[in-house]
């Protein structure tokens, strides 16, 4: 039964910790207007319920919250974050919310709606909304910010959405916003978002690993604790007023590594970091935070290899930091992190806090906006759909940089994995198009030399050269491969002009009148896409004028090149799906169904799966915490199929097992008896390497399911001198 008094309670309750947390900032007429927005929420969303059942307007709220306790924003921000939803769900419109509450609010308003919604028809759709949400961040950041804290708060209240919807919603999460919270520089809401991600995709690991956080962390406390003790005295004896804080790495970070680097989660040296905050003035800043360092290193041996100074050249995002390992008195090494009050809260709140301090100080340009002002760019200078351009921004946007030199020394920041190539494009398109070589201190390199941080960079171009589509495999730059394409697809035009002459030409011969008919026939009989590929084709002799025979046209022809045409993928689905059931169960009577599993996550029965339609090889069954499952999801939402095992099964399916161990004579027989004898498993293959009396295996098998794959690796983990078994991909 509803009680409509608690409802009223509770609702007040999160209005009055919202405003409690406003308050500090809070001018004149403020708190009038966000009473006014509150209002004016509570009166639209007055009939509406989410999912779980709770009313509404606790989502307009819980984002309100968010953005002005985890990202810092202000006012206008809180107004427009309870009316975020009002435009789409009632009748108001922009207008009205521009003459109750001003042109800023309605025009982050008009923002948040241009974008709102998951959009589950094809991915092109679903990309054009991101570009869409990308042009708004220059116009006004705060619409991204408060989408950010929308999307933030649907991830946390994932439970009650169906199963389907959790999987493309959290697939999305981690393949946009996730990354677009750590450019901006949130990083605790990046982590929240990533780890949410895992635990709708791959909940097992992920309470296997959060299990294991909550039991170290009494033991973890203790050791954060002696070990800071001698450098608080130390930094008291300096004067220094600080705050230390010791966080436990997050659960997607953890197994990212564990994956990485092949280890246990007991063998992460590094689960936490101890952050030492100073309260200095801004002019003191970084020789506090050297001084600190050398503090430190008075007591724990660093290693030189892990020292990252953010703090004489920040990161892109604006983050500022002194990292450093160090070896503790127990033999862990220790990551601590020194900053100030002012760097910490720009990385907790990224962007928001960022301005905060850029109005107070008058400092000049910085990395973020030079970031954004390169999106911008990106924007305007963007050709190609909706969905390369995803891709490009993806590519461009997450990832760490290097910093290069011109002859005259100017700075110019790439992305990691940046080429002599990317560099000549960044400087003008035009160079970049007859860039012929280049000269990275002093020494001639090809183009595609990857740079370094700190090299000088010289570009030797020729008015002869041009790009071939070799070019794109050496550039990871959006602003390189757009130019590159740029050229190829000018060059292609150009060149299928002369197969458009050539196959009229060859026509004429044959006294075949040239309409989309008789274009219709050729594509289905050469299988080509386009009328422009098969121009082309004809172009460069892919396709010989004279394989164009009067056969092609003929009545017969025509059910041979019906054959050709691909299946449509709507029957097939509608086939799947049946009057019955949305799901597709495999394993029982899909014969007929053209389905293969996906090998880039392998999955066995008992994994939990999904189908995907592809336009050339039926359905593709894949692992739901796979990584390329997990783009699939966010961009190909309408050809998500549901699936299941089915448990009538007998097939084999192979598996990857890794083994760690101490080497001794025999382990290998016992191994193998235990895999064929005892559980009547097929192996394909095995591989062992053995260095110092410690050896790592591959093992390839033959199993059922989930069920037989884990009796398996039980039984191999009782085998004497074995370590560590587990899955990979």
């Amino acid at each position: 039964m509803i009680d409509p008094e608690a409802e009223r309670k509770e609702i007040l309750r999160h209005y009055r910790r919202l405003l409690r947390y406003a308050k500090p900032f809070l001018k004149d007429n403020d708190a009038k207007i966000i009473k006014k927005a509150f209002n004016t929420s509570l009166e639209a969303h007055k009939d509406m319920r989410r999912k779980s059942g709770e009313p509404y307007i606790l989502h307009p709220l819980a984002v309100a919250q968010i953005a002005v306790e985890e990202i810092g924003l202000g006012t206008t921000s809180i107004v427009s974050a309870l009316l975020h939803d009002v435009v789409e769900d009632t009748e108001m419109e922009i207008a009205d919310i521009e003459r109750d509450f001003g042109p800023s609010v309605a025009r982050i308003i008009e923002g948040l709606t241009k974008i709102s919604g998951v959009f589950e028809y094809g991915s092109s759709q679903q990309a054009e909304n991101f570009r869409k949400m990308l042009l708004t961040l220059s116009d006004d950041v705060r619409v991204i910010l408060i989408k950010l804290a929308d999307r933030l708060h649907n991830m946390r209240t994932l439970d009650s959405m169906p199963r389907h919807k959790q999987l493309k919603i959290a697939s999305e999460t981690m393949y946009l916003y996730a990354p677009l919270a750590h450019r901006l520089g949130l990083y605790a809401i990046k982590s929240e978002l990533e780890d949410l991600y895992l635990k709708y995709t791959d909940t097992e690991t992920y309470r296997d690993i959060s299990r294991k956080i909550r039991q170290t962390r009494s033991a973890r406390n203790k050791f954060i604790k002696d070990f800071i003790s001698p450098i608080e005295t130390e930094l008291r004896r300096y004067g220094f007023k600080f705050a230390v804080k010791g966080r436990p790495k997050t659960i997607h970070s953890i197994l990212k590594k564990i994956k990485k680097q092949n280890i246990t989660f007991e063998e992460i040296y590094d689960l936490f970091a101890i952050r030492i905050i100073l309260d200095v003035p801004l002019e003191n800043e970084k020789a506090a935070c050297w001084q600190v360092y050398s503090i430190i290193t008075d007591f724990y041996q660093p290693n030189p290899d892990r020292l990252r100074d953010w703090v004489n050249t920040p990161k892109i995002n604006g983050y500022e930091s002194l990292h450093t390992t160090v070896m503790s008195k127990s033999g862990q090494w220790v990551e601590v992190q020194i900053r100030t009050k002012r760097m910490d809260e720009i990385a907790e709140r990224g962007y928001a806090a960022h301005w905060k301090y850029k109005i107070g100080a008058g400092i000049g340009e910085s990395g973020l906006e030079i970031w954004i002002n390169k999106v911008r760019d990106m924007l305007e200078n963007n050709t190609a759909n909706a969905l390369e351009f995803m891709d490009e921004f993806r590519k461009n946007l997450f990832v760490e940089e290097v910093i290069v030199f011109t002859p005259k020394g100017e700075l110019i920041a790439l992305p990691d994995r940046a080429t002599a190539l990317d560099f000549a494009f960044e400087i003008h398109t035009d160079i970049g198009q007859q860039c012929l070589g280049a000269k990275v201190n002093q020494k001639l390199v090809p183009l595609s030399h990857r740079l370094h941080n700190g090299d000088q960079v010289e570009i030797l171009t020729s008015k002869k050269q041009r790009p071939s589509e070799e070019w794109l495999k050496y550039v990871v730059t959006s602003k390189a491969r757009s130019g590159i394409k740029d050229y190829l697809r000018e060059e292609r035009k150009n060149k299928a002009e002369l197969g458009k002459a050539s196959l009229k030409k060859r026509l004429a011969q044959l006294n075949i009148a040239e309409s989309q008919a008789t274009i219709n026939k050729l594509l289905a009989f050469f299988n080509v896409p386009t009328v422009l590929d098969l121009h082309y084709r004809l172009a460069v002799g892919y396709i010989d004028p004279r394989d164009i025979k009067e056969v092609i046209f003929t009545e017969a022809a025509d059910k041979t090149a019906s054959r050709l045409e691909p299946k449509s993928f709507d029957r097939q689905v509608q086939k799947i799906r049946g009057v019955t059931s949305d799901m597709l169960v495999i394993g029982e009577n899909t014969s007929s169904m053209n389905y293969t599993v996906a090998p880039c996550c392998n999955p066995i029965p008992g994994d939990e799966v999904f189908g995907f339609q592809t336009e050339a090889d039926g359905i593709k069954i894949h692992r739901t915490n796979c990584q390329e499952g997990m783009e699939l999801m966010s961009n190909y939402g309408n050809r998500i199929i549901k699936a299941k095992w089915t448990d009538k099964q007998e097939l084999a399916f192979l598996a990857g097992i890794r083994i760690k161990g101490t080497d001794r004579l025999g382990l290998i027989n016992d191994l193998t008896k235990v895999i064929s004898n005892s559980l009547k498993v097929n192996m394909r293959s095995i591989t062992i390497d053995s260095n110092d009396g410690i050896f790592e295996g591959n093992i390839m098998v033959f199993v059922n399911d989930t069920g037989h794959l884990d009796t398996l690796m039980h039984q191999m983990g009782k085998v004497n001198g074995i370590l560590t078994v587990e899955r990979f991909e």
